[in-house]
């Protein structure tokens, strides 16, 4: 059997059969899941509008992002909107050291881990308790892998040794490739190396080039089952597969130094290939981190294996993963997070995409009793199951914050952390009971809570996990149930002991709870049985909250002569448009979503447009219980008492009318808001408020006194005629705004009263029109209210040289 070492691994991954000298990991950011909503409220549809009829609510968990904000005891979430009994998660020990590496079992199935700081391996015996049978003053010790004589050899880094530990427990170093990190170990008949060099050690530590790539570095390896090698490469995040020549064909006699061809057997979009698992029909599952980027030049690396020429070393005894690194490189065994993905290149050589994420990263692959595909991820410690359909699920967490190896004895799989180091074992019986508690939910409002219903399907086809989990359904009781459930409720976020006692076992869908109204609700789902299949599928509680009254948050008037309308008006002649001003928006304390999955109504803006004689008020209103509204306007006079109206039943937050019908004057508006449409009439509430005071003008100004006088000035050489104009403009309600003179029907000048500020219901004119002609002319003149209200008035002189 050979040994083969990698120079080139970057991350750290297990892999059944390489070692590899450094581990850096890598985070991935998942893009967010998809939010599924549902419709939950009847919806009556009219021509004109659409009403929420029920105001009954309710808080559905039906999808894999909503399960993930509960917190699951022996249950795993999937992916597909499912919480069911997970796989036992056990632990087996703890390291006493700060993270472990590589995870592995001898030929006896006992239990070996490695790790830092400083490097350690650790024995497992069957009482679980850790002894030490290697160490030394390196950093970490990188990976592990035994012999067929039950030898075992040690990767170190940041020096990039191999050592071997005899079963008596003699150390000595098999190989030095005078590199700084050892990545990975593996025996096979055959290895794998570096910039894209991987080298052969035989079993006396003499070395060859295996074979050789255009890639920078060789990050990963495993074997498939027809003995192939299959490294995973960087910066091109390649899947290589790596042979030899069909030894028919070659007249070579010494194999073993024979180079080895390569062949890409899938270039994935992203830069660095971290882990690989093999099944045993051939499939090949690959993680990979990192974006690939274009043009870009790195120089000064931040992180170990940068450098492009590392070394990678494949023994005859032992493969061998190592990189040489700069000088001045850190080891970084958690680089920056990263986006990362699963691809699945299955036994005819066709990939597809398993699984993404921007949220968790891969740090190690393996693969289940039942065929599942197995993830340890971080920086949340979480342990992935991924089924050939691309449905994963979340079947523990791990309290490390990354899960860095995978390792399957016989029918049992084992995984080992970091921050802190610790070895767990997962399977292969089921929990025989798991907990599921729910989020603490917030109705926004003191609420009263109703029934609660959720749907527990059982697979037909499901059969207990093992014999001992089939023994022990038998000792249950048939009638027992399956599913139970308990809820509670409080007044503060986080559920403590001022919240209500938990209320339950409910074990019928559909039951009415007894929790004490409050502001917030949690459920929790005990599922019994030890057996797949057993689970939720989605639970939703319904909750009425206590009604308040709307509120309107405030009132705008627009200038006088703007009319509003929710379309544009038809005229013969299209009137100008005007910019309407906003009323502030709604200062909502605690707006809730109704139905959690009835869309929002959608209010268009009102349009503007100038029509003389008509006044606008635009309110803005909101209601907490997200209720439907309506409006009525009303209107009293300055000095009046009663409220008169002036329109109700209205759906939109703005009203227009004609004022031609009202006296001149000063009035106020009140805006009353109902939520009726959404309340039985005895619950209804209502709100108002009153505008500030406005004035209605209809009347023109009077322009009165109006007189022209002429006159003539004379010089040496000729006279120029003049008339000096004078007249007066008083308006009844408001102040005169402007007032203009036209000369025989020609364009009106605006002409400045007596103290030049237009400002006063009555102002006085004088003016001069110079340069007038003899004979008889027309000068008329016109004055104009706030409101755009104009009188006017003419008279006739003549201008003659006499």
């Amino acid at each position: 059997m050979k040994l083969f070492t990698q120079n080139f691994l970057k991350g750290l991954i297990r892999v059944p059969v390489v070692f590899a000298s450094d581990l850096r990991m890598r985070k991935r950011f998942s893009l967010l899941p998809l939010f599924r909503c549902f419709l939950s409220c009847v919806l009556v549809i009219s021509a004109v509008f659409v009403v929420r009829a029920e105001h009954t609510h309710r808080w559905r968990v039906s999808t894999y992002d909503e399960f993930m904000k509960g917190a699951a005891h022996g249950v795993a979430v999937r992916s597909d909107g499912r919480i069911e009994l997970a796989p036992k998660f056990t632990l087996v020990a703890g390291a006493d050291i700060s993270y472990l590496w590589s995870l592995r079992t001898d030929a006896k199935g006992v239990l070996y881990a490695a790790g830092g700081s400083p490097a350690k391996v650790f024995r497992f015996d069957n009482a679980n308790k850790p002894a030490i049978v290697f160490d030394s003053t390196d950093l970490s010790a990188q990976a592990i892998a035994f012999d067929p004589q039950g030898n075992l050899y040690v990767g170190t880094s940041p020096d990039g040794k191999v050592y071997r530990v005899s079963s008596s427990g003699e150390k000595s170093v098999f190989f030095d490739p005078k590199t700084k990190y050892i990545w990975d170990l593996t025996f096979a008949s055959d290895g794998t190396g570096d910039k894209g060099q991987i080298f052969s050690v035989q079993p006396s530590g003499k070395s060859d080039i295996f074979y050789s790539s255009d890639e920078a570095h060789i990050r990963v390896l495993a074997f498939d089952p027809k003995g192939n090698l299959i490294a995973g490469t960087e910066p091109s995040g390649r899947v290589l597969r790596v042979s030899r020549p069909d030894s028919k064909n070659s007249r070579r006699q010494d194999k073993s130094a024979e180079a080895a061809e390569g062949f890409v057997l899938y270039e994935t979009s992203k830069r660095e290939i971290t882990a690989l698992a093999i099944a045993p029909d051939g499939t090949i599952y690959a993680s990979a981190i990192g974006d690939k980027q274009r043009n870009i030049i790195t120089t000064a690396p931040t992180a170990v294996l940068t450098t492009p020429q590392g070394t990678t070393t494949v023994t005859p005894g032992a493969a061998i993963t190592s990189t040489q690194a700069p000088a001045q490189s850190v080891f970084v065994p958690f680089p920056q997070l990263v986006s990362s993905s699963i691809y699945r290149i299955n036994s005819e050589g066709a990939p597809d995409e398993l699984w993404t994420s921007r949220e968790d990263v891969v740090y190690g692959l393996g693969l289940a009793a039942d065929g599942r595909l197995l993830a340890g991820t971080g920086n949340n410690g979480a342990l992935l199951a991924i089924d050939s359909k691309g449905v994963y699920a979340q079947l523990a967490k791990a309290g490390s914050a990354q899960i860095t190896g995978i390792a399957r004895s016989k029918d049992k799989v084992f995984v080992c952390t970091a921050n802190p180091g610790k070895v767990f074992s997962v399977g292969p019986d089921f929990e025989q009971d798991g907990t599921y508690e729910s989020r603490s939910f917030d109705a926004q409002i003191f609420s009263q809570w109703g029934r609660l219903e959720w749907w527990s399907p059982r697979d037909a086809g499901a059969a207990p996990n093992s014999r001992s989990a089939s023994s022990d359904l038998k000792s249950r009781s048939a009638a027992e149930p399956r599913v139970e459930f308990f809820a509670r409720s409080g007044n503060t976020e986080d559920p403590g002991k001022e919240w209500s006692r938990w209320y339950g076992p409910y074990t019928h869908s559909g039951t009415a709870l007894e929790v004490p109204p409050a502001r917030f609700a949690q459920w929790k789902a005990v599922i019994h049985g030890g057996r797949p299949g057993d689970g939720v599928d989605w639970a939703a509680l319904a909750y009425l909250p206590r009604n308040v009254a709307p509120v309107i948050d405030g009132i705008l008037l627009q200038d006088p002569g703007v009319r509003a309308n929710a379309t544009p008006i038809a005229s013969a002649g299209q009137p100008a448009t005007v910019t309407l001003k906003m009323p502030p928006a709604p200062n909502s304390s605690a707006v809730i979503i109704a139905q959690s999955g009835t869309p929002p109504k959608f209010e268009p803006p009102p349009q503007g447009f100038q029509q003389k004689g008509w006044a606008s008020v635009l309110w803005s209103a909101h209601d907490d219980n997200d209720d439907d509204l309506r409006y009525a306007v009303y209107y009293r006079g300055e000095n009046e008492g009663d409220w008169k109206l002036l329109k109700d039943k209205l759906e939109q937050k703005f009203y227009s009318w004609d004022t031609t019908t009202f006296a001149d004057g000063a009035y106020y508006l009140k805006i009353v808001a109902t939520d009726s449409p959404s309340n039985p009439p005895p619950a209804a509430l209502a709100a108002e408020r009153i505008s500030e005071r406005f004035e209605v003008d209809n009347t023109p100004p009077v322009v009165a006194g109006l007189e022209a006088t002429r006159a003539v000035t004379r010089d040496a050489r000729l006279s120029t005629h003049f008339v000096v104009v004078a007249f007066t403009a008083h308006d009844a309600a408001t102040s005169v705004e402007r007032a203009q003179y036209s000369v025989d029907g020609g364009d009106w000048i605006l002409v400045s009263p007596s103290g030049n500020i237009s400002d006063a219901p009555e102002e006085k004119y004088e003016f001069t029109v110079s340069n007038i002609s003899a004979g008889e002319h027309t000068i008329a003149v016109r004055a104009f209210d706030r409101f755009e209200n104009v009188g006017s008035a003419k008279t006739v002189i003549s201008a003659t040289d006499h």
